[in-house]
């Protein structure tokens, strides 16, 4: 069958190479069989070598629930793109926690750890992009979230590549969109966020430098009440959630990057928070916020340091409170021991500090780290131990620690890779000795212990 597939290419080869008669009177038959071999083999590797290039151009899927911006040579995929990210599942608790928390956290959902101490929900989008006649790539996206009783429409935003001349990798992009969110996943930590709904354009490339600006609004939301009107049969103000309109914050954002320092990657961020006239008079202010992280990587793992001092606000200058300075600072990273042997590690430092009010001031101290090991491309057991100290200023401090066995079932080698099956045991114990005291009752120590099984996937 093969043979009869290549007679007429072998046909074509010789008719293109020279007569027939021509082949007869100066050639053996070996020499023919030697050439019409050679281009039939010519001709098969050409055609191979296009079959590659169609493959390797295809288009990139998003693997995580922030996108990315298209790059001008993608090649345009069929149909509509369902991306996301989610986690669910059942997590019992038997002792006094449900998850395991340090009262006065401030730095993450998870600041004592993340494996087997989460909630439930999920990021779900759908993406369709477009080329134009021009060769401009435009893309228009929808993503919806569920992280609690309502779900909210998180991203609705349309961008285009390829559309300037002069620079056709900068992403010009306008709506509503994850925005600004660089994250810490062993301890779920957003470091900045300012999520919200504006324009900007990513990846403008000045002599090798990458530029990221953007002016952003936060979103409106409403916190549900019962109205005394009973003409309203619901007699709720609000579902809650996010609006559609804009809050009054608005934050100018920037980010330098595809930089090197010899051997290390280096980013810049700097933001400036400032209101406009919906926000009462006596209530309007501006913060500002820099951040800087190394990175370095290499075929052992990867290790970076960030560092972020706000001025007016916190992780987000979205969020203004007055002469508030805070102060973030980590080293984190990943350790390849063997590709079937991994550690994942963070040491964090956090300063909050408020000159006009001092109540709350404090600082936020923790550890996480998480040995990790693949039996085979599909089975792992992996164990996470995290300690975390938050010191008040006044008022005594709390402590707690917290440890975690999870055996995993997953789609390969790696902690990149999902789909995920987990099944978990955790333990820990709490001290929330400055919250006694500041509620006025008994200082008393919370023990942990929750078992569950959940899934969790990027897609």
């Amino acid at each position: 069958m093969n043979m009869i597939k290549k007679l007429p290419l072998t046909m074509a080869v010789l008719a293109a190479l020279c007569p027939i008669s021509v082949l007869a009177q100066e050639f053996t038959q070996e020499q023919i069989d030697a050439i019409v071999a050679k281009a039939v083999d010519k001709a098969l590797a050409d055609r191979q070598a296009k079959m590659d290039a169609a493959v390797a151009k295809k288009a990139d899927v998003i693997n995580e629930p922030q996108s990315a911006a298209q790059s001008p040579d993608m090649a345009i995929p069929f149909g509509i793109k369902f991306t996301g990210y989610a986690r669910y599942g059942a997590h019992f608790q038997a002792a006094d926690q449900k998850y395991v928390a340090v009262d006065g956290s401030y730095n993450g959902a998870s600041a004592i750890g993340r494996l087997g101490n989460e909630s439930n929900g999920g990021e779900f989008q759908l993406s369709k992009a477009f080329r134009g006649e021009n060769g401009a790539i435009w893309d228009v996206n929808v993503m919806i979230d569920h992280w609690g009783d309502e779900v909210n429409l998180k991203k609705a935003y349309a961008g285009v590549t390829n559309i300037l001349e002069s620079n056709p990798n900068a992403y010009l992009w306008a709506g509503r969109d994850f925005h600004q969110r660089p994250q810490q996943g062993i301890n779920d930590y957003f470091w900045m966020n300012h999520d919200g709904q504006g324009a900007g354009v990513k990846n403008f490339d000045i002599g090798g430098v990458q530029f990221d600006v953007a002016t952003v609004a936060a979103v409106e939301s409403c916190s549900p009440e019962v109205m005394d009107d009973e003409a309203n049969p619901s007699r709720i103000t609000c579902t809650g959630g996010s609006g559609t309109g804009d809050k009054g914050n608005y934050a100018a954002t920037s980010k330098i990057h595809g930089m090197k320092l010899g051997p290390v990657d280096l980013e810049l961020y700097a933001n400036y928070g400032f209101d406009s006239k919906a926000i009462d008079t006596d209530e309007r202010m501006n913060a500002w916020q820099g951040g800087v992280v190394l990175s370095h990587t290499n075929d052992s793992g990867v290790n970076k340091v960030i560092a972020r001092y706000s001025d007016n606000s916190d992780n987000s200058v979205f969020n203004k409170t007055e002469d508030l300075t805070t102060v973030y600072a980590s080293f984190e990273g990943l350790h390849k021991f063997t590709q079937a042997t991994q550690v994942e590690y963070i040491l964090a430092f956090h300063d909050y500090d408020n000159s006009r009010d001092s109540t709350d001031n404090r600082k936020n101290y923790n550890a996480i780290v998480r040995p990790m090991h693949w039996w085979n491309d599909v089975h792992s057991t992996w164990l996470e131990a995290g300690w975390q100290h938050v010191d008040y200023d006044n008022g005594g401090d709390n402590k707690g620690w917290k440890l975690t066995l999870s055996q995993n079932i997953s789609i390969a080698m790696g902690p990149e890779f999902r789909p995920m099956l987990r099944f978990y045991a955790t333990g820990g114990k709490v001290d929330n000795e400055r919250t006694a005291r500041v509620n006025n009752t008994q200082d008393e120590t919370l023990d942990d212990f929750n078992v569950g099984a959940m899934w969790e996937a990027w897609f």
